[in-house]
This record gives C-alpha cells, sequence and structure tokens, in this order.
C-alpha cells in the first residue's frame, strides 16, 4: 500500500516460538491459545494464505486485519478485510494495523507485522520527493553557475 511506513516484522519472534515448541520448552496449549472473538473475526474478515499452520499441519493459515487509531473512535480494535485498509488510507489521518496469523483448526495465533496507514504518509511523501528534487535542482543550476563562472575566468 502506498501509505505504509514504520512496519515491525515479527518472523523473527515466531521463529522463536516455534523453535521452543518443537524442543518441548513450550506447550502446544500455550500458543493455540486464540479466543473465540480471533477466530470468528479469521472466519469472517480474515485473508486466507497459502501457507500451513506450523502447529497442526491441517489448514492453512488466516490474516486477520485489527486497525486501531484515535479518528475511529468506536470502531477502533476491530477486525477489518484486506481491501478495506486502502479506502481507510486515503479517508484517514493515521492509523495502525495490527497482521495476526490465525488457524482455525488448532487456534495457533501469533502477530505476523504491524504498520502505519493513512494520508500523513502522502504528505511525508511528497515532502520528501520536492525536497529531493529542489536539492538536486539547486544543486545541478550551482554547478551550472560554477562552471560558467570558471569558463569566464579562463578567457
Amino acid at each position: 500500500m502506498r501509505t505504509q511506513r514504520q512496519v515491525v516484522d515479527y518472523s523473527l519472534q515466531k521463529r522463536a516460538v516455534l523453535r521452543d515448541v518443537r524442543s518441548g520448552r513450550i506447550g502446544t496449549l500455550e500458543v493455540c491459545d486464540a479466543s473465540p472473538y480471533l477466530r470468528n473475526a479469521a472466519t469472517y474478515h480474515g485473508e486466507p494464505i497459502d501457507e500451513r499452520c506450523p502447529i497442526c499441519r491441517r489448514e492453512n493459515l488466516t490474516l486477520v486485519h485489527y486497525v486501531y487509531g484515535d479518528e475511529l473512535k468506536q470502531s477502533a480494535g476491530q477486525a477489518r478485510k484486506l481491501a478495506e485498509l486502502p479506502v481507510m488510507a486515503m479517508t484517514l489521518r493515521e492509523f495502525q494495523v495490527f497482521v495476526v496469523e490465525v488457524c482455525r483448526a488448532c487456534a495457533w495465533n501469533h502477530l505476523v507485522e504491524r504498520f502505519v496507514l493513512g494520508r500523513d504518509g502522502l504528505a511525508a511523501e511528497e515532502t520528501l520527493h520536492s525536497g529531493a528534487m529542489v536539492s538536486s535542482g539547486g544543486g545541478g543550476s550551482r554547478r551550472t553557475g560554477d562552471s560558467a563562472h570558471n569558463g569566464e575566468g579562463r578567457r
């Protein structure tokens, strides 16, 4: 998404948890603890992916996108479909998205990533691009001026 920024990926943490489960340091009941609300959100708002559950290997995982932000008011903390996020990003100034993977069969769940969306990202992107244009344009004209000045000095 165009306004996506401040991305935090939790894949290393997931690998550590799975390593601990496979070695027996953590029981499967500790990691397969998705609440009924999360499981329902996966059923009705989730996006299925082509990755099997790392615990039970019976079913593919589902990604659930939760949104949080001051402008969301009462709808903060709700699960949203992936298709809704670009529309929200153009409507709202800034909000956070938390992506959770869920296995509906065994209740495995893990936070996959977190990022920020919203129109404020467009303003920062435009400022960054226009600042780069001005600095490169200013540097180019200065070099032209210097070379023209140096050329006059040689005559």
